[in-house]
């Protein structure tokens, strides 16, 4: 996984485009409208995204279609996977815990 995701998702309009295209494709014109910001602005998102491999993007007619891509986001994901087994493992100890302290 590159480091560079992290700063690409740490925007948080970039992590509103993500949003958006996890649940289908969507126009440049289409994203510009659900997230109320400028043609501009979106485009130098969607460069970023690009370029971190996290979307791509297809012509149709005269607009351009993006999609989320999912590989890095599985690195990612794989990469946090030892921390969400290290937090329920502090979890379940805590739940076993709290269930000793009521039975008292």
């Amino acid at each position: 996984m590159a480091a560079d995701t992290f700063a690409v998702l740490a925007e948080p309009t970039r992590r509103r485009v993500l949003d958006l295209l996890r649940r289908r494709e969507h126009s440049v014109g289409a994203l510009v409208e659900a997230l109320g910001v400028s043609q501009p602005t979106l485009s130098k998102h969607l460069r970023v995204l690009r370029e971190a491999g996290l979307v791509s993007s297809r012509t149709a007619a005269q607009q351009r279609i993006y999609r989320i891509e999912p590989g890095p986001l599985r690195e990612l994901d794989a990469w946090l996977a030892p921390y969400r087994a290290l937090w329920t493992t502090h979890l379940d100890a805590l739940e076993r815990h709290l269930d000793r302290m009521e039975e008292r």
